[in-house]
């Protein structure tokens, strides 16, 4: 996915790097002015990103959480990695603090990471990858929040897009793997950010979550409804009833997310997720599908707020799309 690719309706075509002879580099900041963001735009990092989301999109339309689908030994051992960090949450408790939100536990648990990464990824990564660890581990570390802010937000969970996007340039994950990456591996990943989320009562990166859909997240929305895509018994109108998403949240990932608002969320719906309660009243999953990627380059990947974190490298270049 960088100059070797094609993104065409929603899919990706790419030959992997040759990683042997291939220039790492630690992926740094390049953008430090709303003026950027064309640059970005226009940048390998912009295509490789976008192209992801959207073949991983098209990947996983009309499949359930619960059907069998490839899950390689690569996907496998990256589950391993996030349920090592589950454990940690575990090992490292909020501590008694006076405020509400932002317990500094946190920063122990991302500490923690961030000076075990490159030995968890060295065993679980054939050796042969070991150069990109630079790059990977980067992406892997801004995956989970802020350590400074304690806060959480889409630029984060962009992080882990390009963590994943980065695993399949340099040919650790295949195209066998598109499925297994949304619906096992993302979504494992969702899981420990929740709890994380909740654990330390991370504040949302950003005005109140204002580039997310719920306070936190926005991808898993666009797959989710990807999923749905031709259901013949969930309509969009169908989510904001509690009996559905407790009969399919295991299924679909947009009910799962759902679920989750309501156990996090007190008030009625339409006033504490408005902007999902219009996504109700759409006719079709597939309208509602196209209205969340074009939602998702208007919201996220144009902001700036949310741009300016982001970091390039080798992998994912500022340089422009030839």
């Amino acid at each position: 996915m960088n100059s070797e690719s094609t993104v065409s309706e929603g899919k990706i075509s790419y030959q992997p790097i040759d990683v042997a002879n291939h220039n790492f580099m630690k992926p740094v900041k390049q953008l430090s002015l709303p003026e950027h963001l064309p640059k970005w735009e226009k940048s390998k990092a912009y295509t490789d990103l976008l192209g992801l989301i959207l073949t991983l999109n098209q990947s996983v339309k009309g499949k359930k959480m619960t059907d069998e689908y490839h899950v390689s030994k690569e996907i496998e051992k990256q589950v391993e990695i996030l349920e090592t960090l589950d454990k940690w949450l575990d090992e490292i408790p909020p501590v008694d603090q006076p405020q509400r939100f932002g317990n500094t536990a946190f920063r122990d648990w991302l500490k923690k990471i961030q000076d075990n990464i490159e030995d968890l990824l060295k065993c679980n990564l054939e050796e042969k990858f070991h150069p990109a660890i630079i790059e990977l581990s980067t992406y892997f570390i801004e995956s989970f929040g802020n350590s400074t802010r304690i806060d959480y937000g889409s630029g984060h969970e962009m992080a882990f897009a390009a963590y994943l996007c980065c695993l399949f340039k340099i040919g650790a994950f295949k195209e066998e793997d598109f499925v297994a990456c949304v619906l096992k591996l993302f979504q494992r990943y969702m899981n420990l950010v929740r709890k994380c989320q909740t654990q330390y009562r991370m504040e949302p990166a950003g005005s109140h979550g204002v580039w997310s859909l719920d306070d936190y997240q926005f991808i898993p929305f666009i797959w989710g409804s990807s999923q749905l895509i031709d259901h013949k018994r969930i309509k969009p109108k169908s989510f904001t009833e509690p009996y559905i998403c407790s009969q399919f949240a295991k299924d679909f990932m947009f009910l799962g997310c759902i679920e989750y608002i309501n156990k996090v969320k007190n008030g009625p719906f339409a006033e504490h997720s408005n902007t999902l309660w219009g996504i109700s009243a759409v006719p079709h999953w597939t309208k509602v599908n196209s209205g969340l990627i074009k939602m998702y380059k208007a919201e996220v990947l144009a902001k700036f707020p949310v741009i300016q974190h982001f970091l390039f490298g080798s992998l994912l270049s500022i340089d422009p799309v030839s």
